[in-house]
Order: C-alpha cells, then sequence, then structure tokens
C-alpha cells in the first residue's frame, strides 16, 4: 500500500494523483474460474430506491472458487458491480473514481475528487501507523467512500443498513459493515469532512475485531482529535465533567456498557462518545498492554474479561472512580440484561 501525497487541511503541498483509469464496468453476469457464474441483479434488489446486496449468498459464491487469488478478484468486481448500481441509483451527477485501492463515489468535482482520495489513502496509513499492532486493512477488495449530497439521502440510505434503529442521532459520517464495509459521509467543503473520513476509517481499520461500541468509537474519537485538535468540540473540562456525574446512573451505564447509549438522541449521545474517549485515553497510556486489550476484548461483555486479563482493571471500578463515586458493582457490565442482540450494532455507533 502506498502513502499518497497529502491534501489540503493535512499540512504540506497539495500534489492529488493522476486521474485514474475509467473503471471497467462489470456485466450483469459474473464468470470465474471453477465454478458457475453468478447473476448480479438478482442478488442486489432495490430496497427504498438503493441497491442491497445479499452478501452472505454472494460471499458463498466466492467462497465456491477454487483459487484464493481468484475468490479475491471475484470481492473485488463485486464490490465494483455494486458500486456502479448505487451511483446509477443516486443519479446521474455521481460518478466513481478508483485510485491506490480507494473507491469515491460522489458528486464532487474533479479537483476536490481527487483531493478526497488522496486524503483517505493517506489518512489510511496514520491509522495503521498510529494503531499499530490493533488496525489492520481487508485482505480483498477495495476502501469504498460514498459521499451523499445531503442529510436527506444519507439518512434514508443508512435507514437501510438499520431497519429498526428509529430516530437516528444526529451525525455527518458512519462506517457499514454489513457484507461490504463502507463509509458515508454528507457531502461538505473538504476541510470539514476530513475528520469524520478519518473517524470513519478508523472504524474500517478495527472492523475485523469484535470490540465494544465504547472501545470502538473511544478509539476513533482519540485517532480523530489527534490528528484534528480542532475537532475536540472545546468543551470545559469541568462543565464537561459535572454532565458526566450527573447523566450516568447504574441504567444508563448498562446502557454504555452494551452500546445502546450510542443510538441515544438526547445528550446521552454525545457524553457516550466522550467517555469512551477517556477511558482509551486513560488505557492507552501502556500502548502494549493496551493493544493485548483491544485484541482480545469482545462485545459480548462490553470487554470486561480482557481489561481484567490484559489491564488487570474492572471497568466499573475505573468508571466510578472518574465518576468520583464510591464503588458500586451495578456499574460492572452486565450483558445477562441488555436486550440488543445485533453484534453488528453493538460494535459500533458511527
Amino acid at each position: 500500500m502506498s502513502t499518497s501525497p497529502k491534501s489540503p487541511g493535512a499540512g504540506g503541498t497539495t500534489h492529488p494523483p493522476a486521474p485514474a483509469p475509467a473503471i471497467e464496468r462489470q456485466p450483469d453476469r459474473l464468470e470465474a474460474p471453477g465454478t458457475d457464474a453468478i447473476d448480479v441483479p438478482a442478488h442486489m434488489p432495490e430496497e427504498a430506491g438503493f441497491p442491497m446486496p445479499d452478501w452472505d449468498a454472494l460471499l458463498k459464491w466466492v467462497a465456491s472458487i477454487p483459487a484464493e487469488a481468484d475468490q479475491a478478484h471475484a470481492w473485488m468486481r463485486l464490490e465494483l458491480a455494486w458500486v456502479q448500481r448505487l451511483q446509477a441509483a443516486l443519479g446521474a451527477g455521481y460518478t466513481m473514481r478508483l485510485a491506490d485501492n480507494v473507491v469515491l463515489l460522489s458528486s464532487l468535482d474533479d479537483a476536490a475528487a481527487r483531493a478526497t482520495l488522496a486524503h483517505v489513502s493517506r489518512s489510511r496509513q496514520r491509522v495503521l501507523h498510529t494503531l499499530k499492532g490493533v488496525a489492520e486493512v481487508a485482505e480483498w477488495g477495495v476502501d469504498i467512500l460514498v459521499v451523499l449530497d445531503d442529510h436527506d439521502t444519507y439518512y434514508r440510505y443508512a435507514g437501510n443498513h438499520y431497519p429498526d434503529e428509529g430516530e437516528f442521532a444526529f451525525s455527518s459520517g458512519m462506517y457499514l459493515n454489513a457484507g461490504c464495509g463502507h463509509f458515508i459521509v454528507v457531502k461538505d467543503e473538504l476541510l470539514a469532512i476530513e475528520p469524520t473520513i478519518v473517524h470513519e476509517i478508523t472504524h474500517a481499520c478495527l472492523s475485523h475485531l469484535p470490540i465494544p461500541a465504547w472501545l470502538n468509537e473511544g478509539l476513533a474519537v482519540n485517532i480523530e482529535q489527534r490528528f484534528y485538535p480542532q475537532a475536540n468540540g472545546g468543551h470545559d473540562a469541568r462543565h464537561q465533567h459535572r454532565r458526566h456525574q450527573q447523566f450516568w446512573g447504574a441504567p444508563e451505564i448498562q446502557q454504555f456498557w452494551s452500546g445502546d447509549s450510542f443510538a441515544r438522541t438526547d445528550e446521552g449521545n454525545a457524553l457516550s462518545y466522550d467517555l469512551g474517549r477517556i477511558l482509551t485515553t486513560q488505557f492507552a497510556a501502556d500502548w502494549p498492554r493496551f493493544a493485548g486489550f483491544v485484541n482480545a476484548a469482545d462485545l459480548v461483555d462490553g470487554g470486561a474479561k480482557a481489561a481484567q486479563d490484559h489491564l488487570g482493571l474492572s471497568l466499573g471500578r475505573i468508571v466510578c472512580a472518574l465518576l468520583e463515586l464510591d464503588y458500586n458493582e451495578a456499574f460492572e457490565p452486565h450483558a445477562h440484561g441488555w436486550q440488543s442482540t445485533d453484534r453488528a450494532s453493538r460494535s459500533q455507533a458511527h
């Protein structure tokens, strides 16, 4: 994976990559050595105006291909076939570009699109370096960024991936990890969306791990603020601490450990991200031990066992200490009482 030139707002001189060659249009019927051809449209039906592939069926087809190199090639062709269908669904203003293993689908003009591709590639390298031993890129396929023109389109598209979510907490970016992982953001000036892209790239580089949402988001927020210090919101630390003390009780902290609090539409949403950031910052001070914790953490128990095994810490005790509360066992993760059963939705928010 090569390092791309710097993009606007990332420091240094801008040298966008040369225009990429045209992306070959994928046929409706894909063939691969050693297996039957697959009917692509039949496996990518539209829902609410967007193609929603049956990724499980498509992955089974890929697995039926004997040679691993042919599997990887077939998977990338399926990804491109899907993005081409999404392009058609979004309308004539959207174009596809491919550079340095990154696909961009957007209505950005050529200069902005090339700068965005450079930013994604460079940011991916920085995330991998900063989270060494934890972050990875997928062995197959390409990174896919979809820049949607407005929040209405953004939420309509996201709603297909979270049909039971109801009202969404406000956001301008998501990493969607069902089937073919990709990230979506709302169109804005590149300087404005760069931090969001970095946040979502971090999720993409952690998607191989079954970590709880608080850890996933804590890492993503820390990376975003490390690369873009202006993105920290400028909250007064004392005032923010009082907000945490007033908000978190035993029921709310169980939502935090389970990941459900990240879907709240009240102040609990922002406080969840901030508490995840605080915990991750503290734990990451000893990076080798923290990396072992991240690689072992599992969302099924909120990371409790991994914290004991790798950090020698009780999550409940740490939170009580942060909130300046006497220890209360009810602040420990109690997975048996969590209602959510969807591992993907609990592994990350947005």
